[in-house]
């Protein structure tokens, strides 16, 4: 029988003393035993693991994060080569295979691509070797990131059908407000809805060798629980934190009744794999803004293209086949994501016609419809 899919995410402050920029040998080390035994367990296990620029300012002797772009691909560059030697050392104390992958949004911004990711992470679980999942910080620039590896191992988790996601960090759990500046913080333990958490300020702060917070935590939450991903905050320094979750699951202990501290999201499947991926594997060119009704034929189950008479704007500049944002009018958030069968200026010039009416406005015809059905996205429950 094949076992449950587990990605476990550790961010920087896991792996590395902010203070010292010194390993956290032992952290590490536990993690690996955990990973190890719970293999032998028959769960599959996808690390997400942070760290590389860390690593490289180890490993160069530098204070900061270089400024320019360049150096600190370079930092990434040096510091990945001693990320994954050092887990692989780690790892072959107890005779485990593990295989880097490296990832950019360009890197799944094609369906392909994107399937190409989830089949060679899927090989190497079948092959019983350890992925080590990273954001390619040798290659990524800010058009193409994912910005942290919160949101990376969201999209991970999707990716391959993950069934849980542990997001490993230095705090127990979700609070009201951050703990180290609010005393009275009180531990969320269960969270129903993570897109409905009201989200303190101060709760974004990150670490300065890191790129997250609890709030990319929060998003990732969002994103791994729509994928029906049920999702988890622990601490990383609590040995056994993933064995003690899973103890309770097997137990069926609620968090509310759990002698250990972490907060459980309840995953919530309603987007569809396709789905995911516009929504949250592709970047944004601009953005289209329909009509109410346009929305309702959208949105229903036997839902329909979306036709040219429904456009009422478009915004940005954007080629054919490209992803874009689509607002309902008067709403400022938006609704979902689509690939356009035309250019900003071809839409532009047939927004609120009908489709016949395109070949005497254009002088041709790509599609009757600015977007195919399967080529449209809406974000769960919407506000509309």
């Amino acid at each position: 029988m094949v076992g449950p899919k587990l990605v476990i995410k550790l961010g920087t402050s896991s792996l590395f003393d902010e203070a010292t920029g010194e390993h956290r040998l032992s952290n590490m080390s536990q993690i690996v035993e955990q990973v190890v035994a719970l293999r032998k367990r028959g769960y599959r296990v996808c690390l997400v693991s942070s760290g590389a620029i860390a690593a490289g300012l180890r490993r160069l002797n530098l204070d900061h994060r270089p400024k320019h772009n360049a150096q600190l691909q370079a930092t990434a560059a040096t510091g990945q080569a001693r990320l994954i030697r050092l887990w692989d050392n780690l790892f072959s104390h107890f005779d485990t295979a593990v295989g880097q992958v490296l990832l950019t949004r360009n890197d799944i911004a094609h369906r392909s691509s994107y399937l190409n990711a989830a089949n060679t992470i899927n090989a190497l679980l079948d092959m019983d070797i350890v992925p080590i999942v990273n954001e390619n910080d040798t290659l990524s620039t800010y058009e193409i990131r994912f910005g942290d590896n919160d949101t990376l191992s969201a999209v991970t988790g999707a990716m391959i059908g993950a069934d849980m996601l542990f997001l490993l960090t230095d705090v127990d759990c979700l609070y009201t407000s951050n703990p180290r500046n609010n005393p009275d913080a009180q531990p969320i333990r269960i969270v129903e809805n993570a897109q409905e958490i009201k989200r303190d300020p101060s709760m974004s702060q990150g670490s300065g060798v890191g790129t997250g917070g609890m709030t990319t935590k929060l998003i990732a939450a969002n994103l791994a629980t729509s994928a029906g991903i049920t999702t988890y905050i622990c601490r990383s320094f609590v040995i056994g934190s993933v064995f003690n979750i899973l103890d309770d699951v097997e137990k069926k202990i609620s968090p509310l009744e759990s002698n250990h501290l972490y907060t459980r999201f309840d995953a919530h499947p309603s987007i569809k794999d396709r789905a995911f991926w516009l929504l949250h594997g592709l970047k944004p060119h601009g953005s289209i803004t329909i009509d109410a009704g346009a929305f309702r034929a959208l949105s229903r189950r036997d839902r329909a293209g979306l036709l040219p008479v429904g456009l009422v704007a478009v915004s940005g500049s954007f080629h054919e086949s490209e992803c874009v944002n689509i607002f309902v009018q008067e709403k400022p958030e938006p609704v979902g994501r689509c690939l356009v069968n035309y250019t900003s200026v071809e839409l532009d010039r047939i927004k609120q016609h009908h489709s016949h009416d395109i070949p005497q406005i254009l002088g041709y015809t790509e599609s009757e419809y600015v977007a195919f059905r399967d080529n449209i996205a809406l974000f769960p429950d919407p506000v509309v």
